[in-house]
């Protein structure tokens, strides 16, 4: 009995390029990322004289693309790995994966394997969410595979005889859970004899996406003031690398309630509040940091970018976080008492068995058209 595996298969304009990947989503570790590894098929004409080579290229793009006036570019392409594919190098170091040799016999002498290695501190594929009424691609990090010919890897390539397929940097959440996150505020106020404080907890500190988070509150009121409402609410961090203050926080799940409220002097209150955040909650919103999304493909909020050190981050990089904060209003004399807890919030690491390649194995071939980026045509299946 075959096994099935899928493959994702991309042809240039002209019929004369064709890549081959069997996953479009590749793991960052942390400690280091995954390699990049696919088959290119390339037609008998273009076997004469002529050199086709492969790139990485992350693209950021910090601007509108409807704001691009007089000249003004708000998109730099960033080319993380280059080496020519065809004719291959003499002395090929790397071992090729068992997905790579069965193309390569069953699409014959004309197909050529490629590896690409991508650095520690390359940045994670990121999506602001455009507004409703914005044009052209949206703000964020995006990568491709890129496939052309040319006489060196500085070539302008032409469109006809090139291949662009997206991809995806993703981290996946770790598997132990950190330190349970807990805090304590408190605050005097003039004339009081005593303190407000505000004790806040939360059940864990990883929360996978669609995961409900439970607030643990206690007040404590020894003060003379009187708390008449809780506000409880999941804020995303957004730090744009690049700018020096490109920082700013979004609220993507929020509850306020006056339940057990006023909390008089001398009284105190336990209490959890459950928040979800989700997309669906946010939709349209401007500025909502997203998974980096593949055409026609669902996505979420963004997950937590996970750094081996702080210093790490890249320049051309969005690094997205999460924290729970609770707000205690005590009217308009007394003011507010803040606390806030940081979070994790990411996919679980998908748990499937080792594909094994056999002789009989069949592959599930999915096309995409050539006329953008990445733009899928419907999938087809074929038997290689």
């Amino acid at each position: 009995m075959g096994v099935n595996f899928k493959v994702f298969k991309k042809c240039s304009p002209n019929g004369k390029i064709t890549v081959y990947l069997g996953k479009r989503d590749f793991i960052d570790h942390i400690t280091g990322i995954e390699p990049i590894d696919g088959v290119i098929l390339l037609d008998s004409e273009y076997l004469k004289e002529r050199k086709v080579f492969g790139q990485v290229v992350c693209s950021f793009r910090y601007g509108r693309e409807e704001d691009e006036v007089m000249g003004l570019n708000f998109q730099k392409d960033l080319y993380l790995a280059s080496e020519q594919v065809y004719p291959p190098p003499e002395k090929r170091h790397e071992n090729l994966t068992k997905l790579q040799e069965r193309l390569m016999k069953k699409l014959g002498p004309n197909a050529f394997p490629f590896t690409f290695v991508l650095p520690a501190n390359a940045p994670a594929s990121v999506t602001l969410q455009p507004g409703q009424d914005d044009l052209g691609d949206p703000c964020g990090v995006q990568y491709y595979v890129k496939m052309f010919a040319g006489e060196s890897d500085t070539d302008r390539s032409h469109k006809r005889s090139s291949v662009n397929l997206g991809i995806r940097k993703i981290q996946f959440a770790p598997s132990k859970q950190g330190r349970q996150p807990c805090t304590v505020v408190r605050k005097d106020f003039l004339l009081s004899p005593g303190e407000l404080e505000l004790e806040v907890t939360l059940d864990k500190q990883l929360y996978h996406h669609g995961e409900k988070i439970a607030v643990n509150i206690c007040i404590r009121n020894n003060s003379n003031k009187v708390v008449k409402k809780i506000k409880a609410m999941v804020q995303q961090g957004v730090d744009v690398v690049l700018f020096q203050n490109g920082q700013y926080r979004s609220a993507v799940a929020s509850l306020e309630t006056q339940e057990g409220c006023p909390i008089q002097p001398g009284s105190s209150l336990q209490k959890v509040m459950y928040l979800t955040p989700t997309l669906e909650s946010n939709k349209d919103r401007r500025g909502i940091a997203l998974d980096g999304q593949l055409k026609h493909q669902d996505t979420n909020l963004a997950s937590s970018t996970l750094l081996a050190t702080p210093d790490q981050r890249d320049a051309f990089g969005i690094v997205v976080s999460y924290s729970v904060k609770v707000k205690l209003f005590l009217g308009a004399l007394g003011g507010e008492l803040n606390a806030e807890l940081p979070m994790v919030l990411m996919h679980p690491k998908p748990v499937k068995g080792k594909m094994m390649l056999r002789a009989d194995s069949q592959a599930e071939v999915e096309m995409f058209r050539q006329d953008t980026v990445d733009q899928d045509l419907e999938p087809i299946a074929e038997k290689c």
